[in-house]
C-alpha cells in the first residue's frame, strides 16, 4: 500500500521542515494542521471511507487493518487509525492506545495464520513515510524457504551502509503487487485467526 507512493515521497519538499522548531506556538499549529488536514487524495482515508477497496483484516470504531497491496512479504498488514493524523508523535493518547490494541490483536492473528511468530512492527514519521497518515506495518519475518536479500546496494560500504536513495529504489523493485485472489485468501485466513 505504501510503496507505490514512495516515488512521490522521495521527490516532495518537506512541508514541516521548520515548523515547530521555533516555538511552542508553531508546534501547536503543526499539530492542529496535521489533524485537520484531511486530504481527499489520502489513500488510507479513501479506504476508510470505502472510496477505495482494500483487503480488510480488522475494523473497529477507531482503527482499520488491511493487507499492504505491495507487501514486503506475504502477510504484510497495515494498521491505521481512522482519524487522519500525519505524525505518530501527535496521536492523542486514546487513539494511540486503540492503535496499540489493534496492532497486538492483528499481530497475533498473523502469527497464528502463517504459523510464524517472528515479525517486525514499524511506524515511520515523515522519513520514509510514503502516506502522510499514521500507520503501522506488521511484517512477518522471512521463513527459511522465502527469498532473502543477498545482494548489497551499489553504493553500500561496511562503514556507511546503503544510501537513502538506494533503499527507496530497492523498496520499489523488490515488491510485487498483491494478487487479488491471493489477497482474498490471505485476508480470510488472517481474519479467521482473530
Amino acid at each position: 500500500m505504501t510503496s507505490h507512493l514512495i516515488e512521490s515521497f522521495a521527490n516532495r519538499a518537506s512541508e514541516w521542515e521548520n515548523v515547530g522548531k521555533n516555538s511552542a506556538e508553531d508546534l501547536e499549529v503543526a499539530r492542529k494542521a496535521s489533524r485537520l488536514n484531511h486530504p481527499d487524495d489520502c489513500a488510507f482515508c479513501n479506504i476508510i471511507s470505502r472510496k477505495q477497496r482494500a483487503f480488510l483484516i480488522f475494523e473497529d470504531d477507531h482503527t482499520i487493518a488491511i493487507l499492504d497491496i505491495l507487501p514486503i512479504r506475504r502477510g504484510h498488514v497495515l494498521v491505521i487509525p481512522k482519524e487522519h493524523i500525519s505524525r505518530l508523535s501527535e496521536l492523542p493518547e486514546e487513539v494511540a492506545g486503540r492503535l496499540g490494541q489493534t496492532v497486538t490483536k492483528v499481530a497475533g492473528a498473523i502469527t497464528r495464520a502463517l504459523d510464524n511468530t517472528a515479525l517486525n512492527v514499524v511506524c515511520n514519521q515523515e522519513y520514509a513515510q510514503a502516506v502522510p497518515h499514521v500507520h503501522y506495518h506488521i511484517v512477518p519475518a522471512p521463513s527459511e524457504s522465502s527469498n532473502k536479500l543477498t545482494s548489497k546496494a551499489q553504493d553500500e560500504t561496511p562503514e556507511k551502509g546503503p544510501s537513502y536513495q538506494s533503499m527507496l529504489k530497492a523498496e520499489l523493485l523488490l515488491r510485487n503487487e498483491l494478487d487479488d485472489e491471493d489477497g482474498q485468501r490471505l485476508a480470510d485466513l488472517i481474519r479467521a485467526k482473530l
